[in-house]
């Protein structure tokens, strides 16, 4: 199976942002597919991203300062949009809700946050997002909580299910 490749230099060059074209290609990788990015600098941030979606990099610098990056999906990675191996079908109603569709970042990660500090273990909290919130993701992580989410059905809306974890 040959890589997917993605060239976010001219983009970057033009002032742009490129995360939601390299999101969108992770979207259309085929199972097993690597992706292999170029971007005119070594994106740090974007290694977090792509781990916490299953995916192990191995970055490299190409002649005059530009990167090549080949993301590859671990083979014992979660379903897309499942972090951890705990099954959400099996997790309790969710004991708290939060719309947070119409907030710009970081706020809706900080009010997901706040809300989890206030919740026993095991406890499920339900948070209705504008876009995915990719920055959240490793913060859940790193305090123990699981997570689940996925776009509805017409792609405008995150829907996010969290289960504290112990502190």
């Amino acid at each position: 199976m040959t890589d997917l490749e993605l060239d976010v230099r001219p983009l970057l060059r033009n002032g742009g942002e490129p995360f939601g074209a390299i999101m969108a290609a992770v979207q259309r990788l085929e199972r097993g597919q690597r992706l292999r990015l170029f971007a005119t600098f070594r994106p740090e941030p974007l290694f977090r991203v792509m781990e916490s979606k299953g995916f192990g990099y191995e970055a490299s610098e190409l002649d005059g300062g530009d990167w090549q990056v080949v993301f590859t999906p671990k083979a014992s990675a979660a379903p897309d949009g499942v972090s951890q191996a705990d099954d959400p079908e099996t997790w309790d109603d969710p004991a708290r809700y939060l719309d947070c569709s119409e907030l710009d970042p970081p706020e809706p990660m900080v009010r997901i946050l706040a809300q989890l500090e206030t919740m026993q273990e095991g406890e499920v909290l339900f948070a209705l997002l504008g876009r995915e919130p990719i920055f959240l993701f490793p913060e859940l992580q790193a305090r123990g909580h699981a997570f689940v989410g996925d776009f509805d059905e017409t792609g405008a809306s995150y829907r996010l299910m969290v289960r504290a974890g112990g502190r």
